[in-house]
């Protein structure tokens, strides 16, 4: 806090608050699963719940949602996705979370959608182990792609890269520290010009097989803006050391710095962030208002 005291460019402070099973914020009504919003298949419905999750991150201060997931639920024995999806239908989770999207942008909240290239067909959960998706790119364009196709192509200007493993696109490395993936894919082929940030990199998929470190410093390569670490504080001091070595000694070029440093600084002025204190937070207003959404 003390290093960002001079600094005129407001914090991203973001939350993984999706509604249903993973929500982080006390005191409020819980919203439902993606899956319960999928067999309602409401647009307008949709959009309610986005401003609803907008409302209750800025009632806490927050400025950017780790949601909404656009993974297709395309596999039943998916451990980790199930129904934090909208269904096992691209069109389906395309049309719900871009209504999402856009209810969370009315109220000034950044959505990041997650988790590219498409979390749904894993059979392993990418927190304990390296998932592998072993699809053709062709494959992946008639389903995993199309709801982040569909949401770049409506504005989204944020999106996670997950830790997972696409042996045909890239038998090395996984997706979030794969220059195939962000720049050849992500970048290039779905022209998203917008802050790429890795899933959490001290998930096992990742800190099993990698110095974390040496994780960050492929990822910034292969095109990604924001290293996302939420855990072990000693791995984000060595993360940052290791990404100032590289630059110092020329693996990455300031040039790379450069480009991810203009895209965020491009996203911090668009939503017109401002490192301002809540003081007016009123949860029983906030339920009040949850409680209408859902009774409809």
């Amino acid at each position: 806090k003390r290093e960002n005291e001079e600094n005129k460019l407001p914090l991203f402070l973001g939350v993984d608050q999706e509604g249903g099973r993973v929500e982080r914020l006390p005191g409020i009504i819980g919203l439902p699963t993606n899956g319960a919003i999928g067999i309602r298949n409401s647009g307008s419905f949709s959009f309610e719940i986005g401003e609803t999750l907008g409302k209750q991150l800025n009632a806490f201060g927050f400025n950017l949602n780790f949601a909404p997931v656009l993974d297709v639920n395309s596999n039943p024995d998916n451990p980790v996705i199930g129904d934090r999806s909208f269904g096992d239908s691209p069109e389906l989770v395309s049309k719900l979370g871009i209504q999402t999207i856009e209810g969370m942008k009315a109220e000034q909240i950044i959505p990041v959608v997650k988790h590219f290239p498409g979390h749904g067909d894993t059979d392993v959960d990418s927190h304990f182990e390296l998932p592998s998706v072993d699809k053709s790119l062709e494959e992946l364009q008639k389903l995993e792609f199309i709801p982040f196709k569909e949401a770049i192509d409506a504005g989204i200007e944020m999106v996670m890269v997950a830790h997972m493993l696409l042996p045909q696109i890239d038998n090395e490395f996984p997706a979030s520290l794969s220059e195939k993936v962000i720049t050849g894919i992500l970048r290039k082929q779905l022209n998203f010009d917008g802050v790429v940030i890795t899933d959490d990199l001290t998930m096992q998929a990742i800190s099993d097989h990698y110095d974390l470190g040496q994780a960050a410093v492929e990822s910034v390569k292969a095109g990604t803006d924001i290293i996302l670490m939420a855990h072990d504080y000693d791995g984000v001091i060595s993360v940052y050391e290791k990404l100032r070595a590289a630059v110092e000694n020329g693996e990455i070029s300031e040039e790379r710095i450069d480009e991810s440093v203009e895209r965020i600084i491009r996203l911090k002025w668009k939503y017109e962030l401002a490192d301002q204190q809540n003081d007016d937070f009123n949860p029983e207003e906030l339920n009040e208002w949850i409680g209408e959404v859902l009774s409809e």
